[in-house]
């Protein structure tokens, strides 16, 4: 494993896919795992890679459920011998002290790994998600709004973002001591950036963030963490942008190879798309796909995460759903339309009416969504499908048996179209898109369906 010259971990599945991706695109070829690979998958069929991430869950966890989950994670993506390790977060940095902590999860990697500092880059310029003197920024359609004023982050139901410096919202999840390179310090010369971070290693900064505005800074980025080799695993923590920024630092030294180009597979007969993000951007995705032809089937959220509805809700889906397929149709099952939809109330009523925790809602919803994803395709010939929602993504791959992924085509920045490896001989191969709600352009599904790749125009 000599090669190998990054592991991941993944907070979210979208959210991995998306890490997967920017290696891949910048020349370093990638897999990612639902589970640490063995040396034997790694020297069979994925013996090409370089890259080896692992899609988690832990951005809905509680502090003690990802002791659970990380620890061993942790270890074992740390035996394969990387010179670094990545624990990848959202851009939009969902967290909180009781769910999805990333100070929790650092205070963790700090155990394991015994890093001299941690650096933290959250910015991803490519998604539109800046950082600037500390404060994070998201841009949706033409406005860039400061996270604690997003129209999606600030009322997120299970991590609303209320305070877009980032100090000061991960200083609520860990004792450990933050310092910032601000877009200042990052205009300076190498030499400069290089004294500041000294500094504030001397200063007994524990976990350092960089600012992150454009390419000229992630290429900066790329070439402080390349410098940071040691005996030890260099621990980063943050979005895909470290990937993006290592590869293209490396493309730009000779140590990697600009990538040949990807082919586009072509379109297929019918698309199958299920969908439990209550995201605007999905959201548009859904109206402009209906517009299109394709048909809605609106999921009973409620009575799908109610144990007692559940499996007869579940059964009348995959009636509907199979009807549409018969007759030729692409079919969307989706349980909201954007944050406003009535629906996300009524399930969390109807979770802490049964006595479960609102909270749960996408373990419960991403579930129910999988089963009824996995018998469409065990009653069909289904050959690409498309998932949009994180917690859907995770639950529903789960499902499928799908134990690692490699991209096929990148559509949209974060939402590739990949293959699976699945133990199930029906799953293995197929065609699957895991989008993340806040991922892709209006006609995403259209370019799933068509097979096409960001650059090529949907045929009219």
């Amino acid at each position: 494993m000599s090669d190998l010259l990054m592991t991941f971990y993944g907070d979210d599945f979208t959210g991995s896919t998306d890490a997967m991706e920017c290696l891949e695109i910048n020349g370093i070829p990638a897999v990612l795992f639902l589970e640490p690979p063995t040396q034997e998958q790694l020297q069979g069929r994925f013996s090409r890679v370089r890259g080896v991430g692992v899609a988690g869950v832990s951005r809905t966890m509680t502090p003690e459920q990802m002791d659970g989950e990380l620890i061993p994670k942790f270890k074992a993506l740390n035996a394969l011998g990387a010179p670094f390790f990545h624990y990848k977060i959202c851009s939009t940095f969902d967290s909180s002290p009781r769910i999805g902590s990333i100070g929790h999860a650092i205070d963790i990697g700090w155990d394991i790994f015994r890093p001299p500092m941690v650096p933290m880059m959250v910015g991803a310029p490519f998604l539109r998600r800046y950082v600037a003197f500390g404060n994070l920024f998201a841009r949706v359609g033409g406005v860039t709004y400061r996270l604690d004023r997003h129209p999606t982050m600030s009322s997120h139901p299970i991590t609303p973002m209320n305070e877009s410096d980032l100090r000061v919202h991960l200083g609520k999840q860990t004792n450990k001591k933050i310092g910032l390179i601000d877009t200042w310090h990052m205009s300076k010369t190498e030499a400069e950036i290089d004294n500041r971070l000294g500094q504030l290693f001397q200063e007994g900064v524990e976990i350092v963030i960089f600012d992150t505005l454009d390419n000229s800074q992630m290429m900066q980025i790329g070439r402080i963490v390349w410098s940071l080799q040691g005996e030890k695993t260099v621990f980063l923590v943050g979005s895909s942008g470290f990937e993006y920024s290592l590869g293209m630092y490396l493309q730009s030294i000779g140590v990697v190879e600009e990538p040949a180009p990807l082919q586009s597979p072509g379109k297929v007969d019918q698309l199958l798309i299920v969908s439990g993000s209550c995201a605007p951007p999905t959201a548009e995705q859904i109206h402009w796909a209906l517009d299109q032809g394709f048909v809605g089937v609106r999921l009973d959220a409620p009575r799908l995460v109610d144990p007692s509805t559940a499996e007869t809700e579940r059964a009348k889906v995959v009636r509907e759903a199979l009807e549409l397929l018969q007759k030729g149709h692409s079919a969307i099952l989706y349980s909201a339309l954007g944050p406003d939809d009535p629906a996300i109330a009524e399930t969390n009523e109807r979770m802490a009416a049964i006595g479960l925790d609102p909270r749960s809602v996408g373990h419960k919803l991403g579930t129910q969504q999988g089963l009824i994803l996995r018998e469409l395709l065990e009653r069909t010939e289904l050959k690409r499908v498309c998932v949009a929602g994180g917690d859907t993504c995770g639950y529903a791959s789960k499902q499928l048996g799908i134990y690692a992924l490699e991209m096929i085509i990148p559509v949209a920045p974060g939402a590739p179209l990949c293959r699976a490896s699945s133990e199930e001989r029906r799953f293995d191969g197929l065609e699957i898109s895991l989008k993340g709600g806040q991922n892709g352009v209006a006609d995403y599904f259209g370019r799933i369906f068509h097979g096409l790749q960001a650059h090529q125009a949907i045929p009219k």
